[in-house]
């Protein structure tokens, strides 16, 4: 995208103002892609004792066995010490893990080195969180795992409240668009445009506004996942021609049959598209595949505790995945055809008066209406 030097574009820092580090885990067990495998970690944990539960644990600075902290807002995972800790496993949620990576994770306080509650207490089925990557943004309905870049939440308060965008900007470009744009049109216009850098070239004209916009909420549907699935046409959809093994170890793709290997098992067709999508220099696919597949974690630990076979359900994403990335791959050349006219610079944001933001724009908002349990059964103080 465009004609538009890159000091003109304001940034995604100053337009989404409040943003928050990812969740930091300290220890790899307490995620991962099968639900199943995270209780059986958990039900070996707590029948653990004494050195060997610690050593299970795979303790850090943040986190041991005699850590004192709160549950996650929502009322995730238990306050006693984890050296006393029983019970079932918390019931585990979807995490975004990488990218387009849904995994699960044990949502519990103590098994997390930086659990980031501001996040937890924003999220809901109205919140879509802008996830930083080297590579530009990506877009999800889920916690974001992806290290190192910030998460920015679409709005500040559950239940779709407060729109976390510079104060004044919708109204800005309102009135020099001649429409009312709303936070979720601005969602969508960054993520058909932000740049590398973390920038977004903003417009006032309608008619690039509304391309861009439209884009923007194709790409927001694929990310999110959520609602009507999506599909490719008939002919183009891709299923299993040859039954997966039980347990795939390599994954090979024949580019000219457009077929995907995974052992002896088959999968086609995969469009060329689909299968070279990368997100910062790594092909999507092949990383998906190899969190399922590749054994690094040493025996006797939490971590090695995994399915003795691929789970019909991972063949269901497999397939799902391949369409998304190939729906986005299409996307790609719209937006690059995006043309910017009629800038609407940060100069022109800061004589508005848009720019700087507030420094309360920056921090959380304060959204508790309910009393957040803290270590070992008392009321947090928050």
């Amino acid at each position: 995208m465009p004609p538009v030097t890159r000091d003109d574009a304001p940034p995604l820092a100053d337009l989404m103002p409040w943003s928050v580090a990812p969740l930091r885990l300290g220890r790899g067990w307490p995620t991962g892609p099968d639900s199943g495998c995270l209780k059986a970690r958990w039900d070996a944990f707590v029948k653990a004792e004494g050195p060997d539960r610690e050593a299970l644990l795979e303790p850090s600075r943040s986190r041991t066995l005699h850590s004192a902290v709160g549950q996650l807002p929502g009322g995730s995972g238990g306050t006693e010490k984890l050296a006393r800790a029983s019970g079932p496993c918390p019931e585990p949620v979807r995490v975004l893990h990488a990218p387009f990576d849904e995994q699960w994770l044990i949502p519990d306080n103590r098994l997390i080195d930086a659990a980031r509650p501001e996040l937890w207490r924003v999220a809901d089925e109205h919140q879509t969180f802008l996830v930083e990557t080297p590579g530009g943004v990506l877009a999800t309905g889920l916690l974001p795992l992806l290290r190192p870049g910030r998460v920015r939440p679409l709005f500040r308060r559950p239940g779709g409240a407060e729109p976390n965008v510079a104060p004044g900007l919708l109204e800005h470009l309102g009135e020099r668009l001649g429409t009312a744009p709303t936070a979720g049109d601005f969602l969508a216009w960054t993520l058909a445009t932000a740049r590398p850098e973390l920038t977004v070239p903003l417009t006032a004209d309608p008619g690039l506004w509304s391309r861009g916009v439209e884009l923007g909420r194709r790409l927001l549907w694929l990310m999110r996942r959520d609602g009507e699935r999506p599909k490719l046409p008939g002919g183009r959809r891709p299923y299993v021609r040859a039954p997966l093994p039980r347990r795939p170890l390599t994954l090979v793709y024949d580019a000219e049959e457009e077929t995907l290997h995974l052992d002896e098992g088959r999968i086609s067709p995969v469009p060329p598209e689909a299968w070279g999508y990368e997100v910062n220099g790594v092909r999507v696919l092949e990383q998906w595949f190899a969190a399922r597949t590749e054994e690094t974690a040493p025996p006797g630990t939490l971590a090695a505790v995994r399915p003795q076979s691929w789970p019909q359900t991972w063949t269901s994403e497999l397939l799902e995945l391949i369409t998304v990335l190939a729906l986005l791959a299409e996307v790609r050349p719209q937006q690059e055809e995006l043309t910017l006219t009629d800038p609407v610079t940060a100069a022109e944001l800061r004589a508005a008066g848009v720019l700087p933001v507030p420094e309360s724009a920056r921090r959380p908002a304060s959204v508790l209406d309910f009393h957040e349990e803290g270590p070992e059964g008392q009321f947090a103080l928050i």
